[in-house]
């Protein structure tokens, strides 16, 4: 039976994916079908719940659902192509998007003594080009769908009880890509990540981080989300963020002062500060004393991050006094302060790090794939 609605624009040339349909929407399209109303949640707990690879899998369904089902939609998920392991045991992995080999994004399990984090991608690609960070290099492909970044997280979790023996204790959205470009998808993955059908995860366990899109971030505070907010400060004066990230040039410091104040104002959470130190750049007291300056507008938590270089990069790690006397100065202030140190630098998987391998990956699908047509 032909499917009839809103929906039916997605199927000029193609099968529509079900997952980027709304939980109104599928149960609209299986009435269409023909199927009760109460299908509908048995569909969505083999989506969400249990991560069907295909509908010939959900087997509590008919047969005679399964067929429409494969008749009428398509069912996308993530492929994983290569994993690699860090001496500290953090994993990396390259999940292709849409079946394309120039679609790949990495998503990272990193473990430590008292967390499980999984750090996934929101986007093909990245259009901020920051000066610091390897995924700017890449122009943007594509703004991955919440279900995208679900299976991220999906099987980053079964790698997490493969590996460790136990779940996800945390999720950050601070892969490839500016979350905030990409909203609507975000929040829709984490209601899917946090929900029933779903993985049931609390949104306290979420972060999102996003490198400054002030107009972005006063609607997360309309849409009092629950989980929490990073930003990637990196330097608390106009000049120096405009010359490391050229967002700051429409996103100033006293825009996202403002609008991170809304924000907290909203949701009651406090932001956090990302900040890299970097040698000779941004290192200094004056630097330091700036932050603090900066941290006066909203309450918020500080991470100072250890620089991960990339390859040709302007950049290079500060010394360890340096960060001493920086953190220094600002507990003096009664600020919140963690010092996070790097993982999986050996496999380029720390921050700032994704995407300097994707480029032999891509290389390897281009080889075998030129070795087939032959």
């Amino acid at each position: 039976m032909p499917l009839q609605g809103d929906y039916l624009w997605a199927m000029t040339t193609a099968l529509p994916d079900i997952r980027t349909l709304s939980d109104e929407a599928l149960q609209k399209a299986l009435l269409d079908l023909g199927e009760k109303p109460f299908r509908a949640k048995q569909v969505s707990e083999w989506l969400w719940t249990h991560s069907a690879g295909s509908f010939d899998d959900m087997t509590s369904l008919g047969k005679g659902l399964r067929e429409k089902l494969n008749g009428s939609f398509a069912l996308e998920r993530i492929h994983q192509l290569e994993a690699q392991r860090s001496k500290d045991g953090t994993v990396k992995c390259a999940y292709q998007i849409d079946g394309d080999e120039h679609r790949v994004v990495e998503g990272v399990l990193i473990p430590t003594t008292k967390r499980l984090t999984a750090c996934i991608s929101s986007q093909v690609g990245c259009s901020l080009a920051c000066k610091f960070c390897a995924t700017g290099r890449l122009k943007l492909l594509k703004n991955l769908t919440a279900g995208d970044m679900f299976d991220q997280v999906q099987m980053l979790n079964v790698l997490a009880h493969e590996q460790q023996g136990k779940g996800l204790s945390n999720i950050v959205y601070m892969g490839m890509g500016e979350p905030l470009l990409n909203y609507k998808n975000v929040l829709e993955s984490v209601d899917r990540i946090t929900g029933t059908p779903g993985l049931g995860m609390s949104p306290k366990r979420i972060t999102i981080s996003t490198a400054g899109i002030a107009k972005a971030i006063k609607r997360l505070g309309d849409d009092e989300v629950k989980f929490n907010l990073a930003l990637s400060l990196h330097a608390a004066n106009d000049a120096k963020r405009n010359h490391i990230m050229a967002i700051n040039e429409t996103n100033s410091l006293s825009v996202l002062a403002e609008s991170l104040r809304y924000f907290h104002e909203k949701t009651g959470t406090r932001p956090t500060f990302e900040f890299i130190v970097f040698k000779d750049f941004n290192d200094g007291l004056q630097d330091a004393r700036e932050l603090a300056d900066f941290c006066r507008h909203v309450p918020c938590k500080i991470n100072l991050i250890e620089y991960n270089p990339i390859e040709d990069g302007e950049f290079q790690q500060t010394t360890p006094q340096r960060l001493e006397d920086f953190v220094a100065l600002l507990e003096d202030r009664n600020l919140i302060v963690n010092v996070r140190r790097s993982r999986g630098k050996d496999i380029d998987a720390a921050c700032g790090q994704l995407a300097n391998k994707n480029a032999a990956i891509l290389a390897k699908l281009v080889t075998k794939n030129m070795a087939k047509c032959r």
